[in-house]
C-alpha cells in the first residue's frame, strides 16, 4: 500500500528567533508597568487617609485657568488668599487686565513665584478680552475637550501646562492630573516618574491612566499637601513622611525626628 507524501519541512528561513533579551525586556517592562501602577494605588490609599477630600470649588472656566495659574508651585491655602485678593482689591478683571504687573504682584502678597505669575494673569486676561470681548471662556467648554485644550495651548501663551492640566480637571469635566515642581519632585523621590525627564506633558501623560478620574483631585491636593509638609526640595522630612515606607528616597536617607530640622524658606 502507498504511503501518503509525509508533509514538506517547515521553512525556517524567514522565521525570526527570538532573542532571550527581548523577553526580557518585555518582563522588566511589565514589571515596571505593575511596580508603578502599585506605587500610585498605595500612595493615593496613603494620602485619602491622611489628608481630608478636598472640597471642589466650582469656578467658571476663565477663573479656573486663572486660579491655575496662581495653584500652581502653591499649597491650596496660598492660593485661595492671593485669588480672593485679586476679586476684592480690584473692581473686576478688566482692572486687573488693564493694571501693572507690580500691582498685581503686590495683591498676591506671598505666593510663590508671585513676580513671574502676575505678568500671567494679565496676559491670560489680554488674550480673553482681545478673542472674545469680555471675561468669559464658556463658549470653549461647548465645543469639545479637545477643542477647548487645543484653544488654551494655541491662543493662550500665558496659560502653563499646569494651568491648562487644572482647567481640564476642574472646569470641563477631563482627565487630567496637574503637575508642578513640588509635585513632580514627591514622584520622582517614589521612583514613579523618570528623574531624568523634565518635560511636564510627557511626565504627567506617563501617569494618568494610573489615577482615575474621580481620584485625580484627591490625588493632587494630597501630594501637594505632602510636598509642603514633608519633601521640601532641601532637606525633606523623610522619617516623618507618611509615605517612607514606599519611598526608595525615604529608605535611603537617614530617619531624622522632625523637630531636629529646620523647614527651608
Amino acid at each position: 500500500m502507498r504511503q501518503p507524501n509525509p508533509m514538506p519541512p517547515t521553512d525556517r528561513r524567514n522565521i525570526r528567533r527570538i532573542d532571550p533579551q527581548e523577553v526580557r525586556g518585555d518582563r522588566r517592562a511589565m514589571a515596571t508597568f505593575t511596580n508603578k501602577q502599585q506605587t500610585l494605588q498605595q500612595v493615593l490609599n496613603v494620602l485619602r487617609r491622611r489628608y481630608e477630600p478636598d472640597t471642589l470649588t466650582q469656578r467658571p472656566v476663565l477663573e479656573t485657568l486663572l486660579y491655575g495659574i496662581l495653584r500652581e508651585g502653591a499649597t491650596a491655602e496660598q492660593a485661595d488668599r492671593a485669588f480672593d485678593n485679586l476679586q476684592t482689591r480690584f473692581f473686576d478683571w478688566n482692572e486687573v487686565r488693564v493694571s501693572e504687573a507690580a500691582e498685581i504682584e503686590a495683591a498676591l502678597e506671598d505666593l510663590p513665584g508671585a513676580a513671574e505669575k502676575a505678568p500671567r494673569v494679565i496676559g491670560i486676561l489680554q488674550a480673553v478680552f482681545e478673542r472674545e470681548f469680555c471675561f468669559s471662556l464658556e463658549d470653549i467648554a461647548k465645543k469639545g475637550l479637545r477643542n477647548a485644550v487645543k484653544t488654551l495651548q494655541d491662543k493662550f501663551e500665558d496659560a502653563t501646562d499646569f494651568a491648562i492640566a487644572w482647567t481640564v480637571q476642574r472646569a470641563l469635566g477631563g482627565h487630567a492630573l496637574p503637575l508642578d515642581a513640588p509635585s513632580i519632585r514627591c514622584l520622582k523621590r517614589l521612583a514613579v516618574l523618570d528623574d531624568t525627564d523634565d518635560d511636564v506633558e510627557s511626565l504627567r501623560a506617563s501617569i494618568e491612566h494610573f489615577i482615575p478620574k474621580s481620584k485625580g483631585p484627591a490625588f493632587n491636593e494630597g501630594l501637594s499637601r505632602l510636598a509642603a509638609e514633608f519633601c521640601w526640595a532641601e532637606e525633606p522630612s523623610c522619617g516623618e513622611c507618611p509615605l517612607r515606607g514606599d519611598c526608595p528616597t525615604g529608605q535611603n536617607r537617614k530617619s531624622e525626628p522632625r523637630n531636629t530640622r529646620l523647614k527651608p524658606r
